[in-house]
């Protein structure tokens, strides 16, 4: 099992001639950092938001998959735009692929909702190292750079977001939009656009608890996941949940949101989750670990509300 690992691994790597494979970060609480898929979302809540994301895949294995998220956004006082940063950094064996991104967001006011058509632009830094030790010794093709590969380049990205903020939300986005190849000697690593689909509704179940279903669909057209997930929220201030993600994992994941602050304008969410694979790795694997942490603040209030708060889930 640890061989046919590396050899995943030094595929989704770039080791073969080009990698195929979808090379964004994999993330179960997705719904907790739309900016990351959509740079659409900038500024679409009415709040000053913050969120961190740590993920630990395979739990166990030698070189398994680790991603950090970092996104905030706001809008802009006084004008229909909002703005925001994420910033990303995957690794898998020996590949590391960092992204950092600054969106821009044209926020719409239609009916009671907000629709954000947004352009995020950045750079990502693909770094290979040959010197990586794998868990068992495996043979390379000896044509292949010995220094690794180590590129920077430009990345743009699209997005539209619509959403009512604790009702309701939908987006289109597409990443990576020039796909570039990038090369050392005879070292190539091909970057797939990679599109996104996400939306949720929020249903009153009772006066003092709520049920929101998410759904993620991701895409680089040669491969595609779907992300199903179903959140329970009690008193707005706990949750608890499942995701499915096709043919790959289920997932638990708890979590409370604290409100803070002069009138209750700011929550201080924290979130867990973990998977469990559905798949043949399962008997080797421990499992895969995900924390959130986002805290949003709202300048103004603009109508009172029944809930403690209109921004989960947003």
């Amino acid at each position: 099992m640890k061989k046919l690992f590396t050899t995943v691994v030094i595929a989704l790597a770039g080791f073969t001639e080009i990698a195929v494979a979808q090379q964004d970060p994999q993330f179960t609480q997705f719904m907790f950092n739309k900016l990351i898929y959509n740079p659409g979302y900038a500024g679409t809540s009415g709040a000053i938001c913050g969120v961190a994301q740590f993920r630990q895949q395979w739990v166990g294995f030698a070189g398994a998959p680790q991603s950090i998220a970092l996104a905030g956004d706001m809008p802009l006082k006084g004008l229909p735009l909002g703005v925001g940063l994420n910033v990303m950094n995957d690794k898998i064996g020996p590949s590391s692929t960092f992204f950092m991104r600054a969106a821009g967001s044209y926020n719409l006011k239609i009916g009671r909702g907000k629709l954000g058509l947004g352009l995020d632009l950045g750079i990502l830094q693909k770094k290979i190292n040959t010197d990586w030790i794998t868990p068992e010794p495996l043979k390379v093709d000896p044509s292949l750079s010995t220094n690794g590969l180590n590129k920077v380049s430009y990345d743009l990205g699209f997005g539209g977001f619509y959403q009512i903020p604790g009702e309701f939300y939908v987006g289109l986005s597409s990443t990576h939009l020039p796909a570039q190849e990038l090369k050392k000697d005879n070292m190539d690593f091909k970057l797939s656009r990679h599109y996104y689909a996400m939306a949720g509704y929020t249903f009153k179940v009772t006066p003092w608890s709520k049920l929101t279903p998410n759904v993620l669909y991701k895409s680089d057209i040669s491969s595609s996941s779907l992300d199903l997930n179903l959140t329970y929220m009690l008193f707005d201030k706990f949750w608890a949940g499942g995701t499915y993600r096709l043919k790959d994992a289920a997932a638990a994941m708890i979590g409370v949101q604290l409100p803070f602050g002069a009138g209750n304008s700011s929550v201080l969410k924290i979130g867990y989750s973990y998977d469990f694979s559905l798949t043949k790795i399962k008997s080797y694997s421990g499992g895969s670990h995900e924390i959130i942490l986002g805290v949003c603040y709202t300048p103004k209030i603009i109508k009172p509300t029944t809930h403690g708060t209109d921004r989960f889930l947003d």
